[in-house]
């Protein structure tokens, strides 16, 4: 497996027209017209196919948009306690709530905002079970189809030893008294064809239990709004499932919805120079976008060119691998400038933190349609001191 993952971000589009220094630094800027492209294409697809689409909290938690995500898809998935309450609150419709570990103590509110309550393993289903059963709550049991489609290890759950899912291998009618569908998860930003292949894989070893069952679950890391993604073939397939086996098919996606849709905003606050040229940033990796270190993966910088002046960008803090990585643009950077990273409404916003102070990014709501603009929420010294005692 390679040791670093691949962005996926597109082009620019309608950012390629947004002054910059419209916003604060650093903020995020999510184009609601792009979200709702995103939104229309993952209808469409859960029309053509009968398919429940749930859009996936964890990813894309923009809740100022709930009432848009509600015009065009089913309800939520959630991993936890908070995000199901996020979802009952301003999403509505459907919560299915996956976590890999539930505490007694959360699981009657858990059971309470859920439709569908998804254990990581027979043991946690059998403790709950007659909980959910009489709150009338769907059980699911998240499987592990010991098939890996991961383009890098840490984000593959099907590595070896994975701790998400119950290894298919060790699914029987124990496993599976009470369960209403199976759940499976096992992509990351990929096209239809490692679903394919991960059904065609898993398919036989699940044919004891298929006719039993009300539904099937297949997660999320399904591109199904990038341009090239085809979705006459995830129609298809979704409609041979239901029909063959008689069950109503989920998906959850969470990067399709903000695919594309947001940009993060920086200034370059100084221009050291040791062995190369490097540029100071209010943007940080570790703070801002913690998958560049976790993943790995180099985000995509909006106007970069391939010849003209590299420089290597990092953050704010003390950490020494706060470092963003290298890129070129066609004219020396000044102290002031602004840029932008591509595709950073998915993820980036999501797991932003406050390490060493470092202030966090504002929100901000662009229309590209109409070029309104709208102030979401800019954060401050409070909200560095209320994660702290």
């Amino acid at each position: 497996m390679p040791d670093m993952m691949q962005t996926q971000a597109g082009e620019a589009g309608a950012f390629l027209d947004f002054d910059l220094n419209r916003v604060p630094s650093p903020c995020f800027v999510v184009d609601a017209a792009a979200v709702e492209r995103n939104l229309s294409v993952l209808a469409e697809v859960s029309e053509r196919s009968g398919a429940h689409v749930l859009s996936a909290l964890k990813a894309f938690s923009m809740f100022a948009l709930a009432p848009l995500v509600r015009q065009y898809l089913g309800g939520t998935c959630a991993s936890g306690i908070y995000e199901a309450r996020l979802g009952r609150e301003e999403y509505g419709g459907e919560v299915a709530t996956f976590c890999a570990g539930y505490k007694d103590s959360e699981i009657d509110e858990i059971i309470a905002l859920s439709d569908h309550v998804i254990f990581n393993s027979p043991a946690q289903k059998a403790r709950f079970l007659e909980k959910c059963q009489a709150a009338g709550r769907q059980v699911g049991l998240r499987i592990n189809p010991e098939h890996s489609e991961g383009e890098v290890e840490k984000y593959d759950p099907c590595a070896p030893c994975s701790r998400l899912g119950t290894p298919v291998s060790q699914l029987n009618a124990e496993a599976l008294e009470g369960v209403d569908g199976l759940h499976m998860h096992t992509l990351c930003e990929q096209g239809v064809e490692p679903l394919l292949r991960t059904w065609e894989a898993v398919e036989p070893r699940l044919q004891p239990w298929l006719n039993g069952l009300k539904w099937l679950n297949f997660g999320g890391g399904h591109h199904i709004s990038r341009e090239d993604y085809d979705r006459d073939t995830l129609v298809d397939f979704i409609k041979y499932i239901r029909e063959t086996y008689g069950v109503d098919v989920y998906l959850e996606p969470g990067e399709a919805v903000a695919l594309d849709a947001g940009i993060l905003v920086g200034e370059v606050l100084d221009l050291p120079v040791n062995g190369m040229p490097l540029a100071i940033t209010d943007i940080s990796a570790t703070c801002h976008m913690p998958d560049v270190i976790e993943a790995p993966y180099r985000p995509a910088l909006m106007g970069e060119v391939e010849d003209g002046q590299t420089y290597r960008l990092g953050g704010p803090s003390c950490l020494a691998g706060d470092v963003i990585g290298e890129y070129t643009w066609a004219h020396p950077l000044k102290v002031g400038d602004r840029f932008a990273f591509l595709d950073q409404a998915h993820y980036s916003m999501v797991k932003t933190n406050t390490f060493n102070g470092v202030p966090l990014p504002a929100i901000a709501l662009w229309d590209s349609r109409t070029d309104e603009l709208r102030m979401i929420r800019e954060f401050g010294y409070e909200d560095f001191r209320g994660r702290l005692s």
